[in-house]
């Protein structure tokens, strides 16, 4: 794909974060809406469009990858996990597993995929899916241990039964199985997936509205943790992806995955625990605002 077909894709959907933007601002996406739409999303339009990225007929290719990028998946994670409390170290407790947070995880669910989808179709997607399995299980997980006092996690069984979690596997036997779905069920999937993209930017526009910019611009902690988390992580996974001679392919996903902003559930655990919500607000916004910037770099990168 060309640099401007590739930055014109971006563009795109940073202007329908423009679009929820406006929609919040003048009232006609509330928070009660705004809330109803992300359930929405995470409980249909996304597991749709996961289902219906896996309409291939089995291949070993597509299948090692798949092994493969889940492996570097869980690598990466518990590498960041490990890794994450040195830069933030002097910062007081609060902020630092805010910051660690938004260092782990990157809105694969609602940019990355978008993003792929855009770039290398539903390939990219069914890729990006498997990657954020262990995302998903990490982040509900030792993410909640962040945010809550008590330092209980979601069980597994109910992470495992997270209607995302649930389509990759249905997706996975699908394919491996090569079972074709008949067409107006497979129809029905994509139309209803396709919604996912432009939704996830309306979502992300509609949050980002309830921010008070005399305020979001003031932290330069989060512009540390930009660098980090859009910048950093993803150049040392492209350096060190490269050295391992990884499939052009795989490595891309795995690279565009961890060059995505913070992710938008910083934000929402911020505030179902009360904790600093709104400098989770605040991360959320600034690392979406600059990753208009360093996506296409990173793009730029990967050729």
């Amino acid at each position: 794909m060309k640099d401007s077909t590739v930055i014109n894709q971006v563009l795109i959907l940073f202007l329908i974060i423009g679009v929820g933007y406006y929609g919040r601002k003048r009232n006609i996406i509330n928070g009660e809406i705004n809330k109803g739409l992300n359930k929405i999303l995470l409980e249909l339009t996304l597991p749709m469009m996961i289902v219906s990225s896996f309409d291939y007929t089995f291949s070993s290719e597509i299948m090692i990858n798949i092994v493969k990028i889940f492996i570097y998946s869980l690598v990466i994670h518990i590498f960041l996990i490990i890794i994450s409390i040195l830069p933030y170290i002097k910062f007081d407790k609060d902020k630092r597993d805010i910051l660690r947070f938004i260092t782990i995880f990157s809105n694969c669910g609602f940019m990355g995929y978008p993003v792929l989808g855009s770039i290398y179709g539903k390939i990219g997607i069914l890729y990006a899916s498997i990657f954020n399995i262990p995302s998903n299980i990490f982040m509900w997980s030792f993410g909640v241990m962040l945010f809550s006092k008590n330092k209980k996690s979601k069980g597994l069984k109910n992470i495992l039964l997270n209607p995302g979690i649930l389509a990759v596997f249905i997706g996975v036997f699908l394919f491996i199985f090569s079972i074709k779905l008949p067409k107006p069920i497979y129809s029905t999937l994509k139309s209803v997936g396709d919604v996912t993209t432009p939704l996830s930017m309306i979502i992300i526009g509609a949050m980002i509205g309830d921010i008070s910019f005399k305020k979001v611009f003031k932290e330069i902690s989060i512009y540390y943790a930009s660098f980090i988390r859009l910048v950093l992580v993803p150049l040392t996974i492209y350096f060190i992806l490269n050295m391992l001679d990884v499939d052009f392919m795989v490595r891309n996903v795995v690279v565009i995955v961890e060059a995505m902003p913070a992710a938008a559930l910083s934000a929402i655990f911020a505030q179902a625990y009360n904790k600093k919500p709104e400098f989770a607000s605040q991360a959320v916004f600034i690392t979406t605002l600059l990753s208009v910037i360093t996506i296409p770099a990173v793009l730029k990168l990967l050729g």
